[in-house]
């Protein structure tokens, strides 16, 4: 089950009605067992409300972490460009921080340990914490050292006292995922050394809205995060935001750096991002009421360009299991009437159904086998690194769709 909150989750100020209600989906990682086919799972409201007075934008309605962490489907060593991303990451803070051997690298939601492992390379001492077991599990036998629970108060002294402060804390997209997010943020701060950062990337809101990117609204992700909004965050915690790089990951995101008061210089970006945001619109409910109809037009189109290209004789199917995929089909009310299956790289997807939508879930092989004449990319994120993959389907006559930020033939 899940439940309704009116108060903001970080200010605690009153929550005006919803911008933006997506119905009630099942949770977008809750895919389906083939002998579990025929049960239709369980759904759970989904809207989005923006609090006027800290600007924090949050789910009105909460599903509790451990039905949607326990046991997880997302494996991040799965994407090659996210690998790359991480890869570079792990290069570029070593050296801004002067990360050595003596050093030590905490990461939050740590997943398989994608990250972690490029600051092993480098003979600094890593820890990760990852909630989902099967995850944690992988990650171990990577030779990651990884503590399978949920980051927060009750995980400082277990990590303090058998890893100690940390130089460099990451959380790649993980403040979104936290309900209990001051807590959080104060357990980030007894985890850093005096002298460390912390670092947090997330998709940017600034982004959702200018590109339509309702899809990355699910149940796992309770905040949709402004700097704005983080800055005010960080000053509850007793932290100091003291830059900031826009980064075009995940559709675009930023990367906050974070630190006890006065440790870094804060750079000028800041104040040129908090200036740029109100002047775009992200402290008003103006926009937030513009993006609502916006979406509903791209539900429209996407619906009409498929249900065209079926009506014309075309065999339609999807690439990618992703969870935003799982929004888009679902909201958009697409299923099997229209694409036949999807297709991904993960082997622990591979042969069960989308959650909703429920459609079978093959590997990248079935695209040549079956040949489609259109393939919808649900990770239109990853476009460019899948139409390379998949050149051979290109040749033989298939195109692909990008649902994101206007339904487009590529």
């Amino acid at each position: 089950m899940s439940f309704q909150q009116r108060k903001c989750l970080g200010c605690g100020d009153l929550l005006p009605e919803p911008f933006l209600d997506l119905g009630t989906p099942p949770l977008v990682n809750a895919l389906v067992r083939p002998e579990e086919a025929h049960i239709r799972e369980a759904g759970f409201p989904l809207a989005v409300a923006s609090c006027q007075a800290c600007h924090l934008v949050q789910l009105t309605d909460l599903v509790p972490p451990e039905r949607m962490f326990t046991e997880y489907v997302y494996f991040s060593s799965y994407s090659d460009s996210f690998l790359a991303h991480a890869r570079d990451m792990a290069e570029s803070l070593t050296a801004r921080f002067a990360l050595g051997p003596e050093s030590r690298v905490l990461e939050v939601a740590s997943n398989d340990g994608y990250l972690l492992q490029y600051f092993k390379q480098r003979n600094i001492h890593v820890l990760g914490v990852e909630p989902a077991r099967n995850i944690a599990a992988e990650a171990e036998r990577r030779g990651i050292p990884t503590l399978n629970c949920f980051f927060g108060l009750e995980a400082v002294e277990k990590i303090t006292s058998g890893f100690g402060q940390a130089d460099l804390i990451i959380g790649n997209n993980v403040l979104a995922h936290v309900p209990a997010i001051n807590e959080f943020l104060h357990a980030v701060k007894l985890c850093l050394k005096p002298t460390g950062a912390a670092v947090f990337e997330f998709p940017y809101l600034k982004d959702l809205l200018d590109g339509t990117e309702f899809d990355t609204i699910y149940h796992e992700h309770v905040f949709y995060y402004s700097l704005s909004a983080v800055e005010k965050l960080a000053e509850r915690a007793g932290l100091q935001l003291f830059d900031v790089m826009y980064r075009p990951v995940h559709g675009g995101s930023l990367r906050v750096f974070l630190q006890h008061q006065g440790t870094h210089p804060v750079t000028g970006k800041v104040a040129e991002f908090l200036r740029a945001e109100k002047a775009s619109g992200l402290t008003s409910p103006e926009r937030y009421a513009s993006f609502s109809r916006e979406v509903a037009n791209l539900k429209e189109e996407l619906r009409s360009l498929l249900y065209g290209l079926k009506a014309a004789g075309k065999r339609l199917a999807a690439y990618g299991a992703p969870a935003k995929g799982n929004t888009l089909l679902n909201y958009c009310e697409i299923g099997t009437e229209l694409l036949k299956f999807t297709v991904d790289r993960s082997p622990y997807k591979q042969g069960l159904f989308t959650p909703g939508a429920r459609l079978p879930i093959r590997p990248p092989e079935a695209l040549l086998k079956e040949m489609p004449d259109y393939t919808v990319i649900l990770p239109w994120n990853l476009a460019e690194e899948i139409i390379t993959q998949q050149q051979e389907y290109r040749r033989r006559g298939g195109q692909f769709i990008i649902p994101i930020p206007k339904p487009r033939i590529a």
